[in-house]
């Protein structure tokens, strides 16, 4: 496995003969499935800035997804012990089974989760939308370059 993958905490790996972008299974924290960018041996310094910026995006969503789901998840079991022991009954029922709450009743959660979350939505969403502009006007400043560099390398040839 490639050590920088290692390093990620990656359990996937390309081959090192690739020459694509790889992507692998969803992380169990964040849900996103990471992307292992391809870096070309001649890279140009403005191809650098789009992949970096890429790898950030993807940091910076992994980090806030994460963040996210663990609160989630926390605050969803409290809720369910909550109404459960407010009910009078046990997390599991005398089965074993893990004992769950009516539809409605996780309704009540869901709304107030999603209220109570607002502004760092609204935060993350903003931040989101920034990032992506930044890597689409890149990779515009990309294309154009490898265009430029292409019909320059074909006037060159032409010519010849």
């Amino acid at each position: 496995m490639n050590s920088a993958c290692i390093s990620k905490g990656l359990s996937f790996s390309p081959p090192a003969h690739s020459r694509n972008d790889w992507i692998g299974p969803p992380d169990k924290h964040s849900n996103l499935r990471p992307v292992i960018f391809y870096v070309p041996p001649e890279e140009s310094p403005l191809e650098r800035r789009l992949r970096e910026a890429r790898q950030e995006s993807q940091a910076c969503d992994q980090r806030f997804w994460a963040r996210h789901n663990r609160t989630f998840r926390q605050e969803k079991e409290e809720f369910i012990y909550s109404r459960l022991k407010a009910k009078g009954l046990e997390m599991r029922d005398e089965t074993g089974q893990k004992a769950t709450l009516n539809a409605e009743e996780m309704a009540d959660f869901y709304k107030d989760f999603l209220s109570k979350n607002f502004r760092k939505h609204m935060q993350y969403n903003r931040d989101w939308y920034k990032r992506n502009f930044t890597i689409t006007f890149l990779m515009g400043q990309v294309a154009l370059a490898r265009t430029l560099r292409w019909l320059r390398w074909k006037k060159k040839n032409v010519g010849n």
